[in-house]
């Protein structure tokens, strides 16, 4: 759009985004729903799973590496197995996937009553094993998401489409918050995980019956229907054989990009702030604070998702014109400029303060790199693509869950009476890792150039 014609009108850019979204096909709903349902369940786990790990007889460091077992382990499988949904489909790729995740929930919770405590014990080793099946699923399941919002969106609500898909995640990763706190102390954390066993199944359901294959069908006539689509496959190569699927792989990995890996790997310290929020801030809060705090520490620890699903979508919005290059440089740091803050000590205001901040720095650049990165992927490789773009959370998964647990024991270990603490030096550091990224890229603003725009091939 131009300078010339009729101001835009700021109301009618927040609001319109939302009608289009309402008017969306059902099979969209469909995987909205279900990615509701599953940031519910994974976030509701993640929050509580070093403390499951505790539990069964693990400490600090160790329950650590279990969680970054799982988180990174998650990533590496979306890195092997994003590319099923280019295979198979996206429905059958996601009943594989949340049947894969009932079974590994399963096993996790039920791990206490048919083991013993303690590291490498008959328990830790069911637990880990439940994580395993729980990984092979997920990797399939994101990137089957993201490919499915391509498919199920036109040019004119994709961008609304990945925005609320992540946003969507993010209120059922809040909803824990409400849920958990009376079920845990009633029924303890393995009550919890039951809950969460439960809605996987409830989740399989609503694939199963709201995703049909009579919906997809609709709705990819729909789609099609669309000008803007139908010019941008005349564009696209057809695949027939799997030889010519294989060579059209080869040809297009991205690897072969300098300035794309640059792009996805200079977003790992700010990223370490993500892993963060399940690595450090539920025993911070427990263990830093008092009372209603610690008494109810996962309400606290997700107040970030419910702040993503309120601001993402406006956001997003508001600067959908912007410069994606740009919008990550601002996006970055104001997401790790607030570190700072928490480095002045365990102060309620403060972690307020922090998470409003990073929240609103988290809504300005995460939709934005998984759109950039789902679009600008050819024809039948946007899991492939979603997969190799998520490989450095892979990395920052796997470093950040490594010196977590040392630094709790050493600034913030159990036990503790909070006023002996001395979590300001961990929150300094960690803030000081965090602010790397936005100045590599405000350095690499030159260099990297052109290399952020949109396009298929």
């Amino acid at each position: 759009m131009g300078e010339t014609g009729a101001k835009a009108n700021p109301c009618r850019e927040i609001v319109e985004p939302f009608i289009n979204l309402v008017k969306a096909p059902r099979a969209l709903w469909g995987i909205n729903l279900s990615y509701l349902l599953e940031g519910l369940t994974y976030f509701g786990i993640l929050s509580l799973l070093a403390m499951f790990f505790n539990d069964l007889g693990l400490d600090d460091i160790a329950a650590g590496r279990m969680v970054g077992v799982l988180t990174a382990g998650i990533t590496l499988a979306m890195l092997i197995l994003g590319g099923t949904v280019d295979w198979i489909g996206v429905r059958k790729s996601l009943l594989i996937a949340l049947s894969a995740m009932l079974v590994g929930r399963i096993l996790l919770t039920v791990a206490p009553q048919i083991g013993h405590p303690g590291l490498w014990a008959s328990a830790h080793l069911t637990a880990m094993a439940g994580i395993l099946v729980i990984v092979i699923g997920y990797g399939i399941y994101q990137p089957a998401c993201y490919a499915a919002v391509k498919q199920f969106t036109t040019p004119k609500t994709a961008a609304m489409g990945y925005a609320m898909l992540y946003a969507l995640m993010n209120l059922g990763g809040f909803l824990p918050g409400l849920i958990s706190p009376p079920v845990r102390k009633a029924y303890g954390i393995t009550g919890v995980y039951w809950v969460y066993v439960g809605l996987t199944a409830v989740g399989i359901g609503v694939v199963y019956f709201i995703l049909s294959k009579k919906t997809i069908k609709k709705t990819l006539a729909i789609v099609k229907a669309s000008e803007e689509k139908i010019e941008e496959a005349k564009n696209e190569p057809g695949l027939e054989s799997t030889r010519e699927k294989i060579r059209y792989y080869l040809k297009n990995f991205p690897i072969k990009d300098a300035r794309f890996m640059f792009f996805i790997f200079i977003l790992i310290p700010v990223q370490t702030l993500f892993a963060h929020n399940w690595l450090t801030l539920p025993m911070y809060f427990a263990r830093a604070f008092t009372g209603t705090v610690s008494n109810n520490f996962e309400f606290f620890v997700n107040l970030n998702p419910i702040l993503i699903f309120i601001l993402a979508p406006m956001v997003a919005a508001l600067t959908a014109e912007k410069d994606t290059y740009k919008m990550m440089i601002i996006g970055t740091t104001v997401m790790a400029s607030p570190t700072f803050i928490l480095a002045l000590g365990p102060r309620m205001e403060f972690v307020i303060a922090y998470i409003i901040i990073m929240t609103i720095g988290e809504a300005m650049w995460q939709p934005r790199f998984l759109q950039w990165v789902a679009e600008i992927a050819p024809k039948n490789m946007t899991g492939i693509y979603m997969g190799i773009g998520q490989f450095p959370w892979f990395l920052t998964k796997i470093i950040t869950s490594l010196y977590s647990g040392w630094f709790l024991m050493r600034f913030c270990p159990a036990g503790v009476p909070p006023e002996q603490t001395h979590t300001e030096q961990m929150w300094l550091i960690y803030g000081l890792i965090a602010i790397v990224s936005p100045l590599a890229l405000l350095a690499a603003k030159g260099w990297m150039g052109k290399g952020l725009e949109r396009k298929r091939d």
